[in-house]
C-alpha cells in the first residue's frame, strides 16, 4: 500500500508559478512511476504530466509543455510539479497517483494504483 498526499496548491494570478509536491510513504516509493493528473469542475480527471522511477522518462500534455516540469527525489520519497506561466485554464484539483513503473499508457488514469486526496489550484486572469 502507498499513501500519497499534496501539498502546494492555492491562488495565484495568471502567469504566475506554483510548485506541488506529493510525499509518498508506505511501500517503496522507488518502484513506481508518479503521475500528476488534474480535474476542473464538470471535467473529466486529466492526464497533466508523469515520471518513471529512474527520473529520465517523463512525459507532459500537450497543454502544459513548455510550462510545466516534473520531477522527483527518490532519497525523500516525493515527486514535484513546477508549474510556470500559469494560466485561467489550468485551474483544478490536482492529484498524484502512483502506478507500475513503465511509461505505457501512463496517460491513462485506470493504470495508476494510488491516489492523493487533491490540492487546489486556482488560477485568476
Amino acid at each position: 500500500q502507498v499513501q500519497l498526499v499534496e501539498s502546494g496548491g492555492g491562488s495565484v494570478q495568471a502567469g504566475g508559478s506554483l510548485r506541488l509536491s506529493c510525499a509518498a510513504s508506505g511501500r517503496i516509493f522507488g518502484v513506481y512511476t508518479m503521475g500528476w493528473f488534474r480535474q476542473a469542475p464538470g471535467k473529466e480527471r486529466e492526464f497533466v504530466a508523469a515520471i518513471r522511477w529512474g527520473g529520465t522518462s517523463t512525459l507532459y500534455a500537450d497543454s502544459v509543455k513548455g510550462r510545466f516540469t516534473i520531477s522527483r527525489d527518490n532519497a525523500k520519497n516525493e515527486v514535484y510539479l513546477q508549474m510556470n506561466s500559469l494560466k485561467p485554464e489550468d485551474t483544478a484539483v490536482y492529484y498524484c497517483a502512483a502506478g507500475p513503473d513503465t511509461m505505457v499508457l501512463v496517460v491513462s488514469r485506470y493504470r495508476y494504483d494510488y491516489w492523493g486526496q487533491g490540492t487546489q489550484v486556482t488560477v485568476s486572469s
